[in-house]
């Protein structure tokens, strides 16, 4: 027998104002997050939403509030897995406040100025709320300062490059200027807590593997070693990677170690990486020399990629909290379209927002040996 009765109708705000008792305009502020209804009366709406199950049209909230509750994501750096991790925190608080992710993946070292102004066109086409910008590099970082967009935007990048925030900020104008934020990893305090460990330990030499200089992190951290090593009078020897990939600090470990030996010179007594993949090549090379970690020279990390806890010894590095990063980016987003409170940073430096990072100690940082 065939059911000829047709599927119930989508229940309409009207309904759940009249089962409320309650106006059609006071659901609609309950829905969005209005401040102006009494705690009693939200929660005689809410009742009659769960009764319901209503479930608000995103067409019709955009229409009422010319808004289309969507905001445009342009990333690079994606391989790697801060960004990831960044852009689902962002996505999970978008949802958490009604709102949807549009996301656009660009080459973070070939983008050029054209690539990114058409991604924001497609984006300003669909009409997006606000932009977030996750610029790893100078060139990205640039490209998301110039683009001609009147939205909020939110730039997520370090503090150092081979372009300042400050130039970056004076690409904007003065009226584009007030919507914009930028947030970051406070990677110069999370050096200084290296250094300082270090020289507790007792290292006075170390070698720094430097990471790709269009990179802004990779710029950030030399700067921050360059400049708190020497404070702490380590003796430092700068290793030039143009990638962040481990067959390069392998190859170049082992380089350096036979020059060492052809020399008859001491060793460092600690090898410092501007991220971990890098270590993950260093450890292998010493390991096939027969040095022992930490007993012979100790290694350090950053970033703490998965399974860096594992390595053999577990690696000491950085830990930047990418979550928290991108928990502050999308709430900037909120604040600048006026759905959110002033953030409170513990940091800001240079025009940036700083979110902590701690140094995760392990065994591969031991005591330096006597020589």
């Amino acid at each position: 027998m065939v059911n000829s009765r047709r599927p119930s109708k989508r229940p309409s705000m009207f309904e759940v104002a009249k089962l409320a008792g309650v106006s059609h305009q006071t659901v609609s502020r309950v829905i969005n997050n209005s401040p102006d209804v009494s705690d009693a009366t939200r929660a005689k709406v809410q009742a009659a939403v769960d009764q319901l199950g209503y479930r608000p049209s995103n067409s019709a909230r955009a229409l009422a509030s010319r808004r289309s509750r969507t905001i445009g994501l342009i990333a690079g750096g994606m391989k790697f897995f801060g960004p990831i991790s960044a852009i689902a925190s962002i996505e999970s608080i978008a949802r958490e406040h009604g709102l949807f992710m549009s996301v656009m993946m660009v080459h973070e070292a070939l983008c050029t100025q054209a690539e990114f102004d058409n991604l924001c066109d497609t984006f300003i086409e669909q009409n997006v709320d606000a932009f977030i910008f996750l610029t790893p590099t100078d060139v990205m970082f640039a490209a998301a300062c110039r683009a001609k967009v009147s939205q909020p935007r939110v730039i997520v990048t370090s503090t150092h490059g081979q372009m300042t925030v400050r130039e970056g900020l004076s690409l904007i104008s003065a009226d584009n200027k007030r919507r914009t934020a930028i947030v970051g990893i406070d990677q110069w305090d999370a050096m200084a807590k290296v250094v300082g460990l270090m020289s507790e330990y007792g290292h006075k030499s170390a070698l720094y593997f430097a990471g790709p200089n269009e990179w802004r992190d990779a710029h950030t951290r030399l700067d921050a070693w360059r400049k708190l090593s020497a404070m702490h009078s380590i003796d430092s020897q700068i290793v030039r990677c143009h990638t962040w990939d481990s067959d390069e600090s392998y190859a170049q470990m082992n380089h350096l170690l036979d020059e060492y030996g052809m020399k008859g010179a001491p060793l460092p007594t600690a090898v410092v990486s501007a991220n971990d993949s890098q270590a993950v090549g260093i450890i292998r090379s010493l390991h096939e020399h027969k040095l022992r970690i930490p007993q012979d020279i100790s290694v350090v990390g950053f970033d703490d990629m998965p399974g860096m806890d594992n390595l053999y010894p577990p690696l000491t590095t950085v830990h930047p909290d990418f979550e928290a990063l991108g928990g502050v980016a999308m709430r900037e987003t909120l604040r600048l379209l006026g759905e959110g409170s002033e953030p409170v940073f513990l940091t800001n430096q240079h025009g940036v927002g700083l979110i902590p990072a701690k140094v995760m100690s392990r065994s591969s940082l031991g005591p330096a040996p006597r020589r």
